[in-house]
This record gives C-alpha cells, sequence and structure tokens, in this order.
C-alpha cells in the first residue's frame, strides 16, 4: 500500500469519527474495529461511504468484514486493491 492511500484513508477515518485528537497516535498497525469506540456499525458505514466518495470507489456490502476493518493498513490495503490500476 502507498502512503498516500494510508493518509487518504487515515484521513477519513479520523474525520468521520471524530477522533481528530487521537490522529497523531494513529500508524498503519493501529487496531480499529473494536479498539476504537467511535467505530461501531453506524461508524463503519460512514467511513465505508466516504471512502467511496474519496477515492471514487464503489464496496459492496458483501466486501467489507472484520478483517478489513482490523487494522488502519488493513483497511488502506482494501482500499488500494479497489483503485484502478494505473
Amino acid at each position: 500500500m502507498t502512503d498516500a492511500t494510508l493518509e487518504g484513508v487515515k484521513g477519513i477515518v479520523v474525520t468521520t469519527l471524530g477522533i481528530e485528537d487521537r490522529a497523531a497516535t494513529l500508524t498503519a498497525s493501529s487496531p480499529l474495529f473494536g479498539a476504537v469506540p467511535e467505530l461501531d456499525s453506524l461508524g463503519v458505514l460512514e467511513v465505508v461511504t466516504n471512502l467511496e466518495s474519496h477515492f471514487a470507489i464503489t464496496i459492496d456490502d458483501e466486501e467489507f468484514s472484520g478483517e478489513i476493518f482490523e487494522t488502519l493498513g488493513s483497511l488502506a490495503e482494501f482500499v488500494e486493491g479497489k483503485l484502478p490500476s494505473a
């Protein structure tokens, strides 16, 4: 995954969940689902919607699972996999 994708995903997660105060501590290995209280079922939907909008991708309901939201890095890798090849 590229740094640009990771930073883009991080920015969306931080602003969507309102956790700007914790942004500096988030890295690719930072756990998300189960570790960030703000990332509940509604938070997941809001993050997915904002990722789709920002990266111009479509995420089908069947595609996202707990593994994708395990860490910030796993989420960024998933998003990068959805991006069109250069």
